[in-house]
């Protein structure tokens, strides 16, 4: 049976950017320490003014505004889409990238993974949604403040804002029934 860690968002640690030009709150990954030596990383950032992202070769970046009226990314020269709340949005995280706020500050969410060690999937829902992942780690990201997680054999898990649930070892298929907004994160060892 795989193993469930429920990650509450005020004991998030606090963070400098790898460029010094902001905060992160980790919520969670799957090795390493600092800013090296992970093969995923989930975390959560607040950008207050328009400027350049930190670089991270070797990586794969997910990035989603959380709140704030959104941004648009400029990435190695090619302007992105207005990126709005829950819009989801990929790049190389060796690209050269700088955002251009669309109205005051914001707070997103970042997926930033190794993809020649892991395959990566992300997914927002809203509502009452019925899934099921094969998955070996699966990692539930709350987007409002009470999402309810129901999975067979388990006792009922209730996410406040920005806490996340982590299945790790998964090796059959998981089905979750989940109420709420949130988002969904499906990492596969290669």
């Amino acid at each position: 049976m795989s193993q469930l860690q429920l990650l509450r968002a005020q004991d998030y640690p606090r963070m400098p950017w790898k460029n010094g030009g902001g905060f992160t709150e980790e919520i969670t990954r799957d090795s390493g320490e600092g800013l090296d030596g992970f093969g995923w990383r989930l975390s959560i950032a607040d950008i207050e003014e328009s400027g350049g992202f930190s670089t991270f070769a070797g990586y794969q970046r997910i990035i989603t505004v959380l709140q704030g009226d959104g941004m648009r990314l400029l990435v190695d020269g090619q302007p992105s889409r207005p990126l709005l709340p829950f819009d989801a949005f990929a790049f190389s995280g060796e690209s050269q990238v700088s955002c251009k706020l669309l109205g005051g500050a914001i707070r997103d969410f970042n997926l930033i993974y190794a993809p020649q060690r892991y395959r990566a999937r992300l997914q927002w829902f809203d509502g009452t949604s019925r899934l099921y992942s094969s998955a070996s780690t699966v990692l539930l990201f709350a987007a409002s403040s009470h999402v309810e997680v129901s999975m067979a054999g388990r006792e009922v898990q209730r996410l406040g804002l920005y806490d996340c649930l982590r299945l790790e070892g998964n090796d059959e298929l998981l089905g979750l029934e989940v109420q709420g907004r949130f988002c969904l994160i499906e990492l596969i060892s290669r």
